[in-house]
């Protein structure tokens, strides 16, 4: 296609089979790959069952129980209830009929589908990824196009390798400069959304871009891919550098020989061209994030750790004071509370977004030597098997559990209160997930999202506070 095309634009265009439309804005779209779970996939594989439709490339998806499994620190198949039980066994049987690769609970790779895709090697750059779970941006990292889709598109996909898509907007988030001493990429995602609002991303596909992404880590950048649906994007995506290639190099599904060298060869090329326009632009500078903390129900109601919960009184837009309002309610906090005086009952690392073995150095780092405050429950719910193992070879899962935090099995574990760890009624949690709504992690659960440094820090303290009073010269 003619003109200055950004990366988005041209990841769509080379998987476009047809236009639906004149204007070429709906499309049918060839889909590479996408990773199945126990919970957004049942109603898909009864739908091929019923048409007598099957597969139509088994070997383009991974499936991996991670939502609904119990993350005790003894493994077992054992399902928290019934109904979790006949998804774990139904999930199998359809994996097994429709001959579908299965990381169930037992397997020694089994893990989030998020973490577990990446660390097999299954996401290359210049893909497009789709799966039932909104989190699937988190691929961006690599230079490729993820996002979540319903049960009937993953019946769709299944079916025929494709998507009925339409084309996104594009907005480019640039972050230069660097980062403070104990300030994270979950910090950068977390400003970001607190910039343009929970919704400000809707219908744009986020390209991120800047010194201050090109210095982070490969897990970093899945951190921010992660999170950037928070702010409503549909995809997110970075250019991959020598650093996506390094990360991928070796992994037990990569390309290998010739076919890498090929490979490499042409992941070089997938960047925006330098004269391409984008429909929005935003700019962030590193040096003036802050660790940030949320006090709200929304994940763009957020603060940097030295700051106060709001005032609604003087919020002028009268929705937006209605919304503080209903979040103060239900966090049962008062304006003008300083975040760091916001005590806690748990602390949670976990999940799609900060679960890697680099999260979790980053925790115990805070807490090597420390213990945490009596009263606070805490757990690490490693990202996959393949994490817990390295961090056990590390020592890491010693210095959580001398700190008085439980060490548990790979799972979504808490972040979605979708098994048997949750939140009881007025928990104040602070967390590492991606998300604060009313209830997620429990009914009446209270949760406060932050780095997972941040988090061994409040377990720590026993109330919120800035990690950086833990960190050493960085």
């Amino acid at each position: 296609m003619a003109g200055a095309r950004t990366l988005y634009d041209k990841l769509v265009d080379g998987h476009t089979v047809r236009r639906l439309d004149e204007a070429g804005q709906q499309l049918l779209l060839y889909v590479d790959r996408t990773v199945l779970n126990e919970y957004t996939s049942p109603q898909a594989f009864t739908a091929l069952r019923e048409a007598n439709r099957p597969v139509w490339r088994p070997g383009a998806a991974l499936g991996t129980v991670d939502h609904v499994n119990p993350t005790a620190a003894r493994r077992t198949a054992t399902m928290p209830d019934d109904g979790a039980a006949r998804q774990a066994a139904y999930f199998a049987e359809n994996c097994l009929n429709f001959g579908i690769e299965l990381f169930d609970v037992l397997h020694p790779m089994q893990g989030i589908e998020h973490v577990v895709m990446p660390e097999m090697g299954l996401v290359l750059p210049g893909m497009v990824i789709a799966a039932g779970d909104s989190h699937t941006t988190t691929y961006g990292a690599f230079g490729t196009l993820g996002f979540g889709i319903g049960t009937s598109d993953i019946e769709h996909y299944l079916a025929t390798q494709t998507l009925t898509y339409g084309r996104l907007k594009t907005m480019r988030v640039t972050v230069d400069g660097a980062l403070g001493r104990g300030v994270r990429a979950k910090d950068i995602v977390m400003a970001l959304i607190r910039t343009i609002g929970a919704s400000g991303a809707t219908g744009y596909a986020i390209e991120f871009a800047g010194s201050g992404i090109a210095a982070l880590s490969v897990e970093g950048r899945m951190t921010i891919c992660n999170m950037a649906v928070e702010c409503g994007a549909r995809g997110a995506i970075m250019a991959p550098d020598d650093k996506v290639f390094a990360y991928i190099a070796g992994r037990p599904r990569a390309p290998t020989g010739e076919l890498w060298t090929r490979a490499v060869a042409q992941w070089r090329e997938l960047a925006s061209d330098p004269d391409a326009v984008f429909d929005r632009e935003v700019t962030l500078e590193a040096s003036a994030i802050e660790p940030m903390v949320t006090w709200g129900t929304s994940p763009d109601q957020a603060a940097p750790i030295g700051s106060f919960v709001p005032d609604p009184a003087r919020e002028p837009d009268p929705a937006r004071r209605r919304d503080i309002e209903r979040a103060l309610s239900y966090m049962d906090l008062q304006p003008g509370t300083s975040l760091s005086d916001i005590a806690i009952q748990r602390a949670f690392i976990g999940s799609c977004t900060n679960a890697r073995i680099e999260d979790l150095r980053d925790a115990a780092a805070v807490l090597r030597g420390r213990r945490i405050a009596a009263g606070v429950q805490a757990m690490v719910v490693p990202g996959s098997s393949s994490v817990r193992r390295q961090a056990e070879a590390e020592g890491l899962d010693q210095i959580f559990l001398d700190a008085g935090f439980e060490w548990r099995q790979s799972g979504c574990s808490m972040c979605l209160a979708m098994n048997d760890d949750m939140l009881s009624p007025g928990e104040r949690c602070a967390s590492s997930t991606n998300r604060n709504f009313e209830g997620r992690q429990g009914a009446a659960g209270r949760t406060h999202l932050m780095s997972p440094a941040m988090v061994a820090a409040a377990a720590v303290d026993g109330r919120l506070t800035d990690a950086r009073r833990y960190m050493g010269a960085e």
